[in-house]
């Protein structure tokens, strides 16, 4: 839709301005270390939404939905799938196991037409995923702990300018002729961590992925394109969290790609005025998965009591996460840092039973208070303040029927964070869920 303004310059001449009221995309971002519950709050937005569009990580990350008492566990493919009207984009700023896709592609039926993979993201290959395991296993006591899925060295060789695109399929001779090429390339390399690919089967897989995936691959920054210029309603979203970023997160215990709201355009194409609404996605308590700091772990009866009461362990690994208490210094610096319009808090139910709950309003560094999240977050001991805890939250769905004590718990995370909360989840299943 075109907006004309008539206004007068400064030297009296009428200028007319023509501006274009466009739909804009909007966005799911993790506020913490991932895990903080995106699949369902996509899952239950996608419902209004035209496109889902992933635009970073790969199947490293995955996305626990229940509907009806069914899990559904999603690696690659957009939440949005499960909105049969919804078309769902793995963008090119993901990094896709050919392997993992298909497999996962499987569980569903009639794909054609409702998902699409852009012929720009990076595949992962059976090098990358040796590579990734062995670089792993080299660091020891330093290791960073990761899954050992092939991400990090698919990013690598993308960025170094060695990756392969999942849209060279449509070439098999040219493609076969440069993995073998990288192989022998760098076969020094692949020698001394005990590496051997055997080349004889590349062709075969190869024609296996082209079978199987060619006909969902196309340009999608230019479908995107053209479907906002159609009014499509969008919606975009994240795998992993903030705390994760390489350039923004704990490095370098972090993901190899930008986790945060800027990411989208880079993974999808849109520029920054095509984005809409930005909602983060954060947990009532804390967890992560892997090394690296974490201030407000619990390594006692709470932490335990958390994890066992929250589920937590990993959708894609099933490795136990580190659990503790809600960090509002980490959440405020991620809603500033993603631009935040709202927040969605996810998992309330899991601190029913809980007699007292902390939060960390500050930290303290080498002697003095901070406010704010430093580089030596390994270094920090968190500041807590105690709220009296509650029970009988799960599966509540309107605010005002929530313990007293849960509704004065979120009133003051907002104060803390200095973001509305706009959604609050009170158990896995789509339908619980307050919207305020």
């Amino acid at each position: 839709m075109l907006c004309i303004i008539t206004e007068k310059n400064r030297y009296g001449y009428c200028v007319i301005m023509i501006k274009e009221n466009r739909q804009k995309a909007d966005l799911i971002v993790g506020i913490q270390w991932g895990d903080e519950g995106k699949g369902k709050i996509v899952d239950l937005l996608a419902q209004n939404y035209d496109i889902v569009v992933r635009y970073q990580g790969g199947h490293n990350a995955g996305h626990t939905i229940v509907i009806d008492n069914k899990k559904y566990a999603l690696h690659l493919i957009p939440s949005g799938i499960l909105n049969p009207k919804a078309i769902n984009i793995i963008g090119n700023g993901v990094v896709i196991s050919p392997d993992a896709l298909i497999e996962e592609m499987e569980q569903f039926e009639n794909l054609e037409n409702r998902l699409f993979i852009s012929d720009s993201a990076h595949m992962i290959l059976e090098h990358h995923i040796l590579l990734d395991q062995a670089k792993e296993k080299l660091r020891g006591k330093n290791a960073i702990g990761t899954t050992g899925r092939g991400i990090g060295p698919a990013y690598s060789d993308k960025v170094g300018r060695n990756g392969f695109r999942i849209g060279k399929l449509r070439n098999l001779d040219q493609l076969e002729n440069e993995i073998i090429d990288y192989l022998q390339q760098n076969r020094p390399i692949l020698e001394s961590l005990n590496i051997d690919i055997e080349t004889s089967s590349i062709r075969k897989k190869l024609e296996f992925y082209k079978e199987k995936l060619e006909k969902y691959i196309i340009n999608t920054t230019h479908y995107l394109w053209k479907a906002i210029e159609e009014g499509k309603k969008i919606l975009l979203e994240g795998a992993q969290g903030t705390m994760l970023d390489i350039d923004h997160g704990t490095y370098p215990y972090v993901t190899s790609s930008s986790t945060i709201s800027a990411g989208a355009c880079i993974g999808t194409g849109l520029n920054p005025k095509d984005i809409g609404t930005i909602t983060g996605i954060v947990k009532a308590y804390a967890t992560r998965v892997g090394n690296g700091p974490f201030p407000t772990e619990e390594f006692g009866e709470d932490g335990e009591k958390l994890r066992e009461q929250g589920f937590e362990f990993g959708t894609t690994t099933g490795r136990p996460r580190r659990c503790g208490w809600f960090d509002a210094v980490a959440v405020k610096y991620a809603s500033r840092l993603n631009g935040c319009d709202n927040l969605a808090l996810m998992k309330l139910d899991v601190l029913d039973g809980f007699e007292k709950i902390k939060v960390c309003t500050g930290y303290r560094l080498n002697g003095k208070e901070i406010d704010y999240l430093p580089n030596e977050l390994e270094k920090v001991e968190p500041i807590y303040r105690e709220f009296p805890g509650w029970d009988k939250s799960k599966g509540v769905r309107n605010f005002e029927e929530l313990p007293e004590n849960a509704k004065n718990y979120i009133r003051e995370l907002e104060k803390l964070v200095e973001t509305k909360i706009s959604l609050i989840s009170t158990s896995p299943d789509r339908e619980d869920t307050i919207r305020i």
